[in-house]
């Protein structure tokens, strides 16, 4: 797949990015791009010139340094703290992610985790669950933190989130909230 790679790194708004051009035999004509922390992957049509990819790079960073930007304004410091508390206790410091931030429009789940493109790593929350018992909102940030590692909920994902001491009773208060408003509780959790 690969005939050249490497990488540059770039200032975006007060982010470092580190970008890593690969060159792909099986695209033809167009580039794509993932994102994931603050590594950009750029693969390129095999032949493609410095300067089109220039173009390219000019046209995707300012949009990502622009979502980013959002998203760390939006931030929650408070949640941010609460989750970098859990994660160091529970998860060793082995997670990561970019914002976490309460949201009004979310009606059918409690929360959210982008993983790819200029969004990765921001956490939303529903702010529905604001008055919830702290140990409920715990656990839903300690739900969204572990999709840094599981992006899905493998056996392994629910395997790291047993880390979490209050897990069940956690799931026993969703469970209750959603047979009392006629929801599954399964479809809350993304």
């Amino acid at each position: 797949m690969t005939t050249r790679k490497y990488q540059i790194e770039v200032q975006t708004g007060g982010d470092t990015l580190t970008v890593t051009i690969d060159s792909d035999t099986r695209l033809r004509t167009s580039a794509r791009w993932t994102m994931r922390g603050s590594n950009v992957n750029l693969r390129v049509p095999r032949g493609m010139t410095r300067e089109e990819i220039d173009r390219i790079l000019n046209n995707i960073l300012p949009r990502i340094s622009r979502q980013r930007k959002r998203a760390t304004r939006q931030s929650d410091a408070s949640l941010m703290q609460r989750a970098q508390a859990l994660n160091e206790r529970y998860f060793n410091g082995e997670l990561s992610w970019h914002s976490i931030r309460w949201v009004s429009n979310m009606k059918h789940r409690l929360g959210s985790f982008t993983t790819g493109g200029a969004t990765d790593g921001d956490i939303r929350v529903s702010d529905a669950i604001r008055d919830w018992p702290d140990y409920v909102i715990d656990y839903i940030l300690a739900h969204e933190i572990c999709h840094r590692k599981f992006p899905n909920h493998s056996a392994e994902f629910w395997q790291y989130l047993a880390r979490y001491p209050f897990t069940d009773k956690a799931v026993g208060f969703i469970d209750g909230v959603a047979y009392a408003s006629g929801a599954d509780a399964a479809s809350l959790l993304d």
